[in-house]
């Protein structure tokens, strides 16, 4: 879910409307209700996406348009569909390499020795933030080709979430664009996509290991029901956060991880101040989280 980045003010977008007492507290309701936080230098965008839902409603004002999200009837719908401007997010398939050669190379492997014994085998992994599916499908490619060869007998499950209504009818569709692909490896994309309308379709199989929900990472309620995972995905969506927000997403996340579990960030985030219950492992060009087995010695995590 990374939110689109806008350096300079909207055309529309005046400096008076900056200072609206109503737009203070627009930031603040969606600060209540998904832990994202507008800061100062971000106004300018908060008020354009703002005008674009105000100009559907025929709203006038950012006082009238609060009124929309707070006490009318359909208050609810229309939150969702402010949260669906804000949160649009842009990525592409296979987009940081050296975290999926650590899943590949050094995770799945562990893992897979650690759950040997156990009569189910499965992996189970939770993309959270998926934006518009290129992150979770790339994951099945890899697990597909892995169960095809050196996994067999073991099954993979994807879980893939996202608070924007409108990336999720993306990813179901499953159609993108060359620029999407442009990390894709002619022989995966062959394999894994077919071409239609000028786009790729993921096609049957790949789309088989991933289940898309929606779910906002600040309703406490439904994130306790994300338990079970080996290996969770979490990529700049928590630098929108402020630190109380972080703090409580992370420890939903440790929960939600099994023990000896990974957990990823963006390469540029970090849980320093936020969580000193995951460790910090390093691999080739890249970092990840580890919940340790209890008992199990500092330093066992590689």
């Amino acid at each position: 879910m990374p939110i689109e980045k806008l350096a300079a003010p909207m055309p529309d977008t005046h400096e008076e409307d900056l200072k609206d007492p109503a737009l203070a507290k627009i930031r603040d309701l969606i600060y209540r209700m998904s832990g994202i936080f507008q800061t100062d230098n971000k106004f300018y965008l908060l008020a354009n996406r703002c005008q674009r839902r105000m100009a559907a409603l025929k709203s006038g004002t950012f006082g009238d348009y609060l009124e929309y999200l707070t006490t009318r009837p359909n208050r609810d719908a229309e939150m969702r569909a402010l949260l669906n401007e804000i949160t649009i997010g842009e990525t592409c398939f296979f987009r940081n390499q050296p975290q999926l050669d650590a899943v590949l190379k050094v995770i799945l492997p562990k893992l897979t020795a650690m759950k040997s014994k156990q009569s189910f085998k499965k992996i189970r992994v939770w993309s959270a933030g998926c934006s518009t599916g290129e992150e979770p499908y790339t994951l099945s490619i890899l697990f597909l080709d892995q169960l095809a060869y050196k996994l067999k007998g073991w099954s993979a499950e994807i879980v893939a979430t996202d608070l924007n209504d409108n990336s999720l009818v993306k990813c179901r569709e499953g159609n993108y664009s060359d620029y999407a692909l442009r990390n894709t490896t002619r022989d995966w994309r062959d394999k894994y996509f077919e071409p239609v309308d000028q786009l790729f379709r993921v096609k049957e199989e790949v789309r088989a290991l991933v289940k898309f929900e929606r779910l906002n990472l600040q309703d406490q309620a439904k994130i306790l029901f994300m338990k079970g995972f080996d290996i969770i995905f979490c990529c700049n969506v928590l630098i929108y956060f402020d630190g109380t927000s972080k703090r409580r997403t992370v420890e939903h996340f440790y929960n939600a991880l099994l023990p000896g579990g990974y957990f990823f960030l963006g390469h540029s985030e970090s849980l320093y101040g936020i969580n000193d219950r995951l460790r910090l492992v390093h691999f080739p060009n890249a970092t990840s989280y580890y919940k340790p087995i209890p008992g199990e010695p500092a330093g066992e995590a590689q």
